[in-house]
This record gives structure tokens, sequence and C-alpha cells, in this order.
């Protein structure tokens, strides 16, 4: 037993769970991979200015959550909490939008840090499927992005979720919401720290999950009641849109997320399967954010999905993925020359495609069919000196358990013609 373990918060990837990982950010990015967006990576350390300025002051993320790293004695980077201010940076500095055919669109995925206390479905790092459109103002790629999400999670099969949409409104609107929504706020019973962030960004006092705030937040103002006619007509647009291909949507005027940068159209989708961690994804417009961190003027819309609150959901509903086994043909050699000719068929297998495994340490024939059923291959081959002296190896269909003789000099051909 090892002295160390994985520090609180986090968890080890390992076989089996690890393929149905992949399998989900595969499953998530296909659908943007589809639509023209490119993949892109970036460090998982920045500039800490950069999510406070992007993220906002006034987020749990930035004044509790963020895991600060010291540099030469000055704290002034921070494991990056979250994607979109990171993929945003990274295709400035790039000058991506100076390329011409805008939006700009980029996919990542990766592992993010926030240091919250653990528990079922948060961690301190977690893995996200992102996508970002950047550099263009319009309903159908929020519509389109909303839409890549939505196929992404049914590709999965899961199909107990909720969409949830709202607008919040944009530099014309907001501020004359804002206005009314602090003097609401100012006759309520709150704590100096609640009263601080309604002091910075009062929108996010209705994202505060305590029933105690909840319960003094019914009839506040709704931004919906303030939207301009812009606004509205963007809003609309995009549930048009939404509604016209197939995706329902459920209403949430209380919807602003825990981000400061999002304006517009945000959404998050939850599982109605995973209890207090319910979001499985989520994101929005977020029109002013490249200015915020230095950049020009780049109307922009993304979202992030979380691969593990994904795999929860998975579970909740009992869907188990169609994941193709590690191994297609796993080799026996009885005999230290029949191990030499079989590693060199091994290895022509793999070169030719075919995933090959090999039983190493062999103590006895009876253990090493054992690995081979556990790999769950569809094909054993084994060979002695006397398959080796007629030029064959013995192939065994492990699910019939029927065995034939084939010509070594066949064997790739054959294993190809079973579709492996």
């Amino acid at each position: 037993m090892s002295t160390f373990t994985a520090p609180k918060g986090t968890y080890d990837l390992l076989p089996p769970s690890s393929a149905t990982f992949l399998a989900i950010r595969e499953r998530i990015a296909a659908p943007a991979r589809r639509a023209g967006y490119g993949y892109v990576e970036t460090p998982v350390f920045e500039d800490v200015k950069l999510f406070s300025r992007g993220v906002g002051e006034s987020t749990d993320i930035v004044t509790k959550e963020m895991f600060s790293l010291t540099k030469r004695g000055k704290e002034d980077l921070a494991l990056r909490p979250e994607g979109t201010a990171s993929v945003l940076r990274a295709a400035l500095q790039a000058n991506l939008h100076k390329l011409g055919n805008l939006p700009v669109k980029l996919w990542y995925s990766g592992s993010y840090y926030r240091y919250e206390r653990p528990q079922a479905g948060r961690y301190r790092q977690f893995s996200q499927v992102g996508a970002e459109a950047i550099g263009a103002e319009d309903p159908a790629l929020d519509a389109e992005l909303i839409i890549l999400a939505d196929d992404a999670f049914r590709s999965l099969g899961l199909s107990n979720y909720t969409l949830l949409l709202n607008s919040l409104g944009d530099k014309q609107c907001r501020p004359v919401y804002r206005a009314a929504l602090i003097e609401f706020l100012s006759g309520l019973d709150l704590d100096e720290d609640t009263r601080r962030r309604a002091e910075i960004n009062p929108l996010r006092v209705l994202d505060d999950k305590r029933e105690s705030v909840q319960e003094q937040l019914v009839g506040a103002p709704m931004l919906r009641d303030f939207l301009c006619e812009d606004c509205k007509a963007y809003d609309e647009k995009v549930r048009e849109l939404l509604t016209a291909n197939g995706v329902a949507f459920t209403d949430d005027p209380k919807l602003v997320r825990g981000l400061d940068y999002y304006t517009r159209t945000t959404f998050e989708f939850v599982h109605n399967g995973l209890g207090a961690q319910s979001a499985i994804g989520g994101g929005g417009r977020y029109d002013g954010l490249s200015e915020m961190i230095g950049g020009p003027a780049l109307p922009s819309v993304g979202w992030a999905l979380g691969v593990d609150r994904t795999y929860l959901a998975l579970e909740a509903e009992g869907v188990v993925l169609d994941l193709p086994a590690a191994t297609s043909v796993y080799a026996v050699a009885l005999g230290e020359e029949a191990k030499n000719l079989l590693f060199a068929k091994v290895v022509e297998l793999r070169r030719a495609g075919v995933a090959t495994d090999l039983a190493f340490g062999v103590k006895s024939i009876k253990n090493a069919m054992k690995s081979a059923d556990r790999s769950g291959a569809r094909f054993a081959l084994i060979a002695g000196d006397r398959d080796l002296a007629e030029g064959v190896v013995q192939l065994k269909d492990m699910s019939t358990g029927e065995q034939s003789p084939v010509a070594l000099d066949a064997l790739v051909t054959t294993l190809k013609e079973k579709q492996l």
C-alpha cells in the first residue's frame, strides 16, 4: 500500500472508467468539430488578472476558489478556473481575429482547478470540453452552439436533462435593471459579504444558492422585464431557432451563472438525477469580455460541458456506452521459440491496425487463457512447437470456443477480413 494518496478533491482516472471518460470527451467534441471548430490548447496557469478582470472580482471563483501560484515571491499566476478567458486571450495574442473569416471557431478540452469543498460532482480538479465562437454577433450563432451541446448529450444517450435559458441584456438595458435590483436588494437582510458582492455585481446575488437568500428574492425585479427592444428581438430569434430545430428549453429568469462576463443569451444544462450539483454544462454570450482583457470589441459566445458531471449523469440514467474492447486479439505462446515468433506477429498485427496484446510472464496455459478472456479480445492466438513445425497458429474464437489452424503467412489477412 502506497503512503501517498491523491490530493483532497481530486481522483485518479484509471481503466476501465478512463475509456468512458475518453469516449465522453470525443462525443462532446464531435458536433463542434463537424461545425468547423478547430482545436486550441492553452497553459494550465495564466496571469491572475486575466481571471479577475474577465471572470469578475466579485465571483466566488476569484475571491475564494482560485489556486494562486507564487512566482519569485509574488503571487501573480493562477491555475485556470475556467476556459473561456484563456481561449480568448490565446486568440487575441495570435491575432486570429485579424485573419478574416469571423467568427473564429475554437474548441478545447482540459483540466480546470477550483478550491471548493469537495462533494459528489464537485472536484478541485475537473475536466471540461468547451467551444467558443469569437467575433460575431448573431442569434443563429448562439443557437448553433446550444444545438451542438444538446446534440453532444443526445449522442451519449442522455435524456433526463433540462436546458435552462435566459437573457441578461446588454450595456444599453442592463444598467437600468441593475439600478432597480440594487434598490430591491438594499431592503433585504443580507450578510456583509453578500452586500459587498451586490455593490460590485448585484446579478450575482440572484445566483446565491442559500435558501435564506433565495427566500428573500421572491418578488425581485426580473431582467426580462427590462430588456431593450434589440435584446428582446435577439432573444426571441434564438428561441425561435432552437424550437424550429427540436431543442426544448425552460425559461429561467434568475439564471445568471457564476461569471461576470455574460451578456444577452445565457444557458445551463441541468440533469435531473444529480442532486445539488445538477449542472452538466452551460455558457452564453460574452460581448464585452475581449475589451475587459485589453482586446478590441469582439462579440462572442461559447459553452463548457463537464466531463465529470456527464459521467455521473450517464451513471444516474443507467446508460452504458458501447465501447470497443481495448484488445481484439490476444496471443498466447507455449515455449520460448513460439514466443519469439508470436511477438513478431503481434508487432505486425499492430502495425496493420489490429489491437493486439501478448501474454507476458506466462506461468501456465490455463492462466494465460484466463488473461485472454479478461482482456475482452474476440480471438486468441495460440502457438506451440508443433504449430510452428507446421507453419500455423491456432485461432480461437473467444465467444464460441471454436478453434482452427491458420497459416502464419495468412494470419494478418485472415484477421483483417474478420473486420478487426
